[in-house]
């Protein structure tokens, strides 16, 4: 296979899960869009150095997390974090699942930035040896940290769409 044919393989294997990955760091879709188009020229940039000593998927998404991670550093932001008022009208108003997806991943920009890395790549169905690996975590501590995550977002998730 060609660089170009493996760039646009992995492309559109992994973008959509990428895109999700930079919204939970960020919390804006054009942040999560200018970070995907980042991530994705580093990719290109350096494809020629993949070694195959991981899969493409770690490779991947560690790149975007560093992305991410640098962005973050750069601008010297925290991901926006949207008014706990305006999180209680926004599920108060909306009903369909669409809401409730966006609703969630409000609440996983409120987690601290390694648990919203953790959770976007479970989101993604990536294998937990893939997220231990890109995590740099063991996959038992990777099971307690997901455990954890979920139980902070079914309760801050639950405690939006109560009012």
């Amino acid at each position: 296979m060609t660089q170009q044919e493996t760039f646009t393989h992995l492309y559109k294997h992994y973008a959509p899960g990428i895109r999700k990955l930079c919204l939970g760091y960020t919390g804006s879709s054009a942040q999560a869009d200018d970070l995907l188009q980042e991530t994705f020229m580093a990719v290109w940039n350096n494809l020629h150095k993949f070694r195959g000593e991981a899969n493409y998927s770690t490779w991947v998404y560690r790149i975007a997390v560093n992305t991410c991670l640098l962005y973050l550093r750069k601008e010297k932001t925290t991901p926006q974090k949207t008014d706990l008022d305006l999180l209680h009208n926004f599920a108060a108003e909306e009903t369909d699942c669409e809401s409730e997806v966006l609703l969630l991943y409000k609440c996983i920009s409120r987690l601290p930035e390694a648990e919203r890395l953790i959770i976007s790549m479970v989101l993604e169905d990536l294998p937990y040896e893939d997220i231990a690996a890109i995590a740099g975590i063991s996959e038992n501590n990777l099971r307690v940290k997901i455990h954890r995550i979920k139980k902070q977002l079914t309760e801050m998730f639950n405690s939006y769409a109560r009012v």
